[in-house]
């Protein structure tokens, strides 16, 4: 049986990873919640969420093998980034 893998960072280098069974019909919503994640850090609920670096919606079904993704916002723009470490 294949899983879905939620991938969430909540602060840099602090990798959280957590599997769902695969079932017919599942939705990003319905992994978010069975993968306990929003319990664990209410704080992704206002986070953009994606499948393979690809915004999608929280009614976007899954397939076998997704990984679901939560973006946080990003702290400053990694070309701006760029040019201080230029610098």
């Amino acid at each position: 049986m294949m899983n879905i893998e939620v991938v969430y960072l909540p602060k840099a280098e602090q990798l959280i990873k957590r599997h769902v069974a695969y079932m017919d019909g599942l939705t990003v919503a319905d992994v978010l919640t069975q993968s306990e994640l929003i319990a664990d850090y209410p704080e992704i609920a206002q986070l953009n969420v994606g499948i393979f670096s690809t915004i999608v919606t929280l009614d976007t079904r899954v397939k076998p093998g997704d990984r679901v993704e939560l973006y946080r916002p990003l702290l400053i723009d990694p070309k701006e980034k760029r040019r201080q470490r230029a610098r």
